[in-house]
């Protein structure tokens, strides 16, 4: 969905070179757009930090450490860092641009992959990561969200904004950066990161591939962490039982709790996984033709039981193998990599020969002399893109270009052609490309004041996505009532007139005020606003007339808080009963000067009022409770006097 209609930076040019065109995606810490690059003519993905982030030195090293980490890698499987640089106070730096999915695209809309898929994007992540590692970069941030599928077939790593030197190897408060599901037990217990921490990683990616699911779960992240810390990565083939046992074993190895019991790097596993995939290719054959096995050491990391020291002769374990067995496998794996890149030929000139009889024959019968064109589906290209394309075809493409608004094309991109695609035009024919002016701009009801219900009905007539409500108590306004509307990046709408069609709206609405626990056991008043998701704590102590000391006088906000959401905290004042007052001490003096300070004490009276009438002639004979002793701060004051 587009955001044009609400970001400055759509349109802009940096540094006087980088045309910005759309948003691409939004992280923790940046931006990604895309932009053309006007010096080169090429689009480029461009990476800006967040404005509250580019004064904080921390953040900015860390982003300006990405752009040094990925520049020093030149790899097939790593994403191309071309440039970095700030215009006024916007940090940026400049990327490869790589139009497809990310690896947890495919998982989303997939959830299990084959074998071979796995394989190959494993192949290609580790290709990737074991020129970082020989780098001496450790990536510390590997999740499906950072490995991305080109549409023409690559795959890359991207994300370095958590590289380190891998002899850095200190603790450090920034490990739980990354991504907890994805995160080494070292890391968790102690900030310690290495190329074996990346190793985990990748193992917890390879079973999600496998299982269709992460192998931790919990409602914290803390909880995940634990597990990670505490307990051993299941084998995918438990919740996937068409895993075969090999991948299993390469999870496991991957995976270990101590870190010693894994991969030393991407470059060891790497040929591990070609040693795994020539095993399942034979495993159909020569293991299944014989029933002789050799004498094995079970690993550490594999051995599941005691078998109290005895030798033991076991199905071939194939992980973790020890240097000098892979050593021996060497000229295996070699000559199986020059037989796959000779398959891979001998594919690759069987298409191409295919293609040109397909395209010879199309040729003849649809392109030929006198024959028309179908014009070509340039949607979503940028208009020097599209132009090409339709020039490829013999077409004309007319200087002049239309607008439209579109709630999905980045702005200035083609929205559709005019004819439109796959109209059957004659060679030479005059095609106008219709560019994006992004959202149409739409009116904006009034959605604060009504309920919830009425919102979402408004929203959805308007035109425009409705994202998952928020809410907020709030003692001034009732129980299901919208007290805001907000736009993207947490745009308040209240401050405009129009909003572009399709954008996202987020609703705040009110859960009314806070329980009332007044008078109420502290244990009581907690359990009923843990009831509402609220968390009470003790906060100060007060005077109550009414609350018994050591109850809940009330519960109200914390200190520079102006509401509270579901999960928050708030304060409960504790009661420390009716105030004690000390009696003035008024014997012997006249009732003149005795009656006011009695009042001023905050005490009611019980006296004769004939002292009224003359007050310098009466004269305080005895109090009840006498002067000096401690009272409930307004008790009666029993006063006698003289006869």
């Amino acid at each position: 969905m587009s955001n044009q209609s609400s970001d400055p930076l759509i349109g802009r040019l940096l540094d006087g070179r980088y045309q910005v065109r759309s948003r691409i995606a939004r992280g923790g810490m940046a931006t990604v757009y895309l932009a053309t690059d006007l010096r080169l003519e090429r689009r480029v993905a461009i990476k800006v930090m967040h404005g509250h982030l580019a004064d904080d030195t921390q953040y900015k090293m860390r982003f300006i450490q990405e752009a040094r980490s990925a520049a020093r890698l030149a790899h097939p499987n790593v994403v191309n860092v071309y440039d970095q640089g700030q215009d006024a106070e916007t940090a940026y730096l400049v990327m490869e641009y790589l139009p497809g999915i990310t690896l947890r695209d495919l998982l989303n809309e997939h959830k299990i992959l084959t074998t071979e898929q796995a394989i190959d994007i494993m192949e290609a992540v580790l290709a990737g990561l074991a020129a970082a590692h020989r780098s001496g970069i450790v990536h510390r941030d590997l999740k499906p969200e950072n490995v991305l599928l080109a549409d023409d077939g690559r795959i890359k790593i991207s994300d370095f904004g958590l590289a380190r030197a891998a002899s850095a190897n200190t603790a450090t408060g920034n490990a739980l950066l990354g991504t907890i599901a994805y995160l080494s037990p070292e890391l968790v217990t102690r900030g310690v990161a290495d190329t074996r921490s990346d190793i985990y990683a990748v193992g917890i990616m390879l079973y999600e591939m496998l299982a269709g699911e992460q192998p931790y779960k919990g409602e914290q992240p803390f909880q995940i962490a634990q597990q990670h810390a505490n307990d051993t990565v299941p084998t995918p083939s438990t919740k996937n039982p068409k895993v075969p046992a090999e991948l299993d074993e390469l999870v496991l190895w991957a995976t270990a709790r101590d870190p010693e019991q894994r991969p030393a790097d991407a470059g060891a596993m790497l040929e591990q996984l070609y040693e795994t995939q020539r095993l399942l290719d034979s495993s159909d054959g020569d293991l299944a033709a014989t029933s002789v096995q050799r004498t094995m050491v079970m690993p550490m990391a594999i051995a599941q039981h005691d078998t109290g020291g005895a030798t033991q002769v076991l199905n071939p374990v194939k992980l973790p193998r020890a240097a000098s067995d892979l050593g021996a496998n060497a000229d295996a794996l070699a000559h199986k990599s020059e037989r796959r890149r000779a398959r891979g030929s001998w594919l690759f000139v069987l298409v191409l020969l295919l293609t040109a009889l397909s395209a010879g024959t199309g040729w003849y019968f649809g392109a030929g002399p006198g024959s028309q064109v179908l014009v070509t589906d340039v949607s979503g290209l940028e208009p020097a893109a599209a132009r090409d394309a339709l020039l490829a075809q013999d077409l004309q493409v007319a200087d002049a270009t239309l607008d439209d608004f579109d709630p999905d094309a980045p702005l200035g991109t083609v929205v559709r052609t005019e004819p439109g695609a796959g109209s059957a035009v004659a060679h030479g024919a005059s095609v106008t490309l219709v560019l994006s002016k992004g959202p149409q701009p739409l009116p904006i009801p009034e959605l604060v004041g009504v309920t919830e219900d009425e919102a979402r009905r408004l929203v959805e007539e308007a035109q425009f996505s409705l994202g998952d409500s928020r809410y907020l108590f709030n003692a001034d306004t009732a129980d299901g009532i919208v007290l805001q509307a907000l736009g993207a990046d947490d745009v308040d709408l209240a401050g405009l007139t129009e909003y572009g069609e399709g954008q996202p709206v987020t609703l705040i609405v009110s859960l009314g005020a806070i329980p009332d626990v007044s008078g109420r056991s502290v244990d009581d008043a907690k359990n009923t606003l843990q009831e509402v998701e609220l968390t009470g704590v003790e906060g100060a102590e007060d005077y109550s007339d009414t609350v018994p000391a050591g109850n809940v006088i009330r519960a109200q906000l914390q200190a520079g808080q102006t509401s509270v959401a579901p999960g928050g905290t708030v304060d409960l004042i504790i009661s420390k009963g009716v105030e004690q007052v000390q009696v003035p001490d008024v014997v012997g003096q006249s009732w003149a000067k005795a009656k006011p300070q009695l009042e001023a004490a905050g005490f009611k009276l019980d006296y004769n009022i004939f002292a009224d009438m003359a007050p310098s002639l009466f004269t305080v004979s005895r109090t009840t409770p006498e002067g000096g002793s401690m009272a409930d701060k307004g008790a009666t004051i029993k006063v006698n006097f003289n006869s």
